[in-house]
């Protein structure tokens, strides 16, 4: 008997934990008005953009800065796309980043940043200075920058097509 009462109480538990009572209707929420959002200016002094594979715009910089007399050139980090560098007594970060492609953008380019080494925007004479320097020189480089690599790899198959050939000789 015991038995009989758990399991009654036990549907009937069931059965009213079953009832769901209406939900009473909502009014929709208002339409919260648009976000503005104030976009950076496209350009600073303290930056240009060039139209150029990323890694190839930051290869040349690193090859203009160890060249360039006046410059330090302190530490680089590939990952980070940055090179640390000082020039007339000030330190800075110069950094190449990809520009995603858009309706103005078709070709891949690549924007070139100095800023603080804390990352805050830099507008000083001399940074402004190095900048121009590099936005004159980088395409140049960046051609001379591919030919090099271009001449490296077309040297490094040569060297291994003579292997292969010379290991085939000692085969026979």
């Amino acid at each position: 008997m015991p038995r009989k009462l758990a399991c009654l109480c036990l549907l009937a538990l069931l059965v009213t934990g079953c009832r769901t009572s209406p939900v009473p209707d909502e009014p929709p929420p208002e339409a919260a008005p648009p976000i503005e959002v104030a976009l950076p200016p496209p350009f600073t002094p303290g930056e240009f953009m060039i139209e150029a594979d990323k890694l190839d715009t930051w290869n040349a910089v690193g090859q203009i800065a160890v060249r360039t007399p006046g410059v330090e050139y302190e530490g680089r980090a590939q990952m980070l796309d940055l090179y640390t560098l000082r020039y007339r007594g000030m330190s800075f970060l110069v950094q190449t980043k990809s520009v995603l492609l858009s309706d103005s953008i078709k070709r891949t380019t690549t924007r070139v940043t100095a800023t603080t080494l804390d990352g805050k925007p830099i507008d000083s004479e001399p940074v402004t200075e190095l900048l121009v320097l590099l936005q004159g020189e980088l395409a140049a480089e960046i051609e001379r920058v591919r030919a090099t690599q271009a001449a490296e790899a077309k040297a490094k198959a040569l060297k291994a097509k003579k292997a292969k050939q010379a290991k085939k000789k000692r085969k026979k």
